[in-house]
């Protein structure tokens, strides 16, 4: 069941969505091997709520299923994994797993490309990146909420700088498909990321929860707190795991 898409990374599907099995003392020698393809290479750092969205969306679906890395990054999804298939799978919290790409990136001296975020945020992020990551070569950056004409100038500029890593956050039309419908023309090469605070966390304008909190798998607390809406996706929380209880009965793993 599990089909290997290159060295110490181990493809599944959890509920017909496929997931990335990558120990954290490979992740190093995985982004590296990434960035030494002359290719692009697409990471997906996928939530639960983001699993769900592929079985409805044909073109997210897509997009998740012709990424070459799947992480996830939710706790119920590693249970459901144990569930389903016995598998032991690794869950990875975004900032930190972000934080080991980019020091892959500065060890041999790749390049970034920053896009998303208010001006000022971005403004903070690359002072901050820079301090952080003194040898990662930012090659460019662009702030989001840009207005549609400007894409093709802004889509031009990546190209040009033709950057190790393409970091995309919030403020791009289309989120994450941004990336998935740009991918031809933002270059061949490079690793493209997407987080959608990633710049509000490296500008100190949002924390990202502690060690013990995402260990938990309550780091979805503090997220309802500041938005109450949020607690009404107990319901499709319920609906997954009714989704693994026939997935086990009837064996569609």
């Amino acid at each position: 069941m599990a089909v290997k898409v290159v060295e110490k990374i181990q493809r599944i599907k959890l509920l017909n969505v496929p997931i990335d099995i990558i120990a954290p003392e490979d992740v190093e020698d995985v982004i590296y091997d990434f960035l030494k393809e002359k290719k692009e290479h697409n990471i997906v750092l996928l939530s639960l709520w983001d699993l769900l969205r592929a079985r409805r969306s044909g073109e997210y679906r897509l997009y998740i299923s012709r990424a070459e890395l799947v992480i996830p990054i939710s706790k119920s999804m590693i249970t459901g994994i144990k569930f389903l298939t016995g598998e032991k799978a690794y869950r990875y919290k975004p900032f930190d797993f972000i934080i080991s790409v980019l020091t892959t990136l500065e060890k041999r001296e790749f390049s970034t490309f920053l896009l998303g975020g208010r001006k000022k945020i971005l403004n903070i992020t690359e002072k901050n990146m820079r301090q952080t990551f003194p040898k990662l070569r930012i090659v460019g950056r662009c702030h989001g909420y840009f207005k549609r004409q400007e894409e093709a100038i802004i889509i031009k500029a990546i190209k040009k700088a033709s950057p190790s890593l393409l970091l995309v956050g919030k403020g791009v039309r289309g989120e994450e498909k941004w990336i998935a419908r740009n991918n031809v023309a933002i270059g061949q090469q490079g690793i493209r990321l997407w987080c959608s605070d990633i710049f509000d966390v490296f500008a100190e304008k949002k924390t990202h929860p502690s060690a013990a909190t995402f260990n938990a798998g309550l780091e979805w607390m503090g997220y309802c707190f500041k938005n109450p809406l949020l607690y009404f996706r107990l319901f499709p929380y319920l609906r997954y795991k009714i989704l693994l209880l026939i997935y086990k009965i009837f064996k569609w793993y």
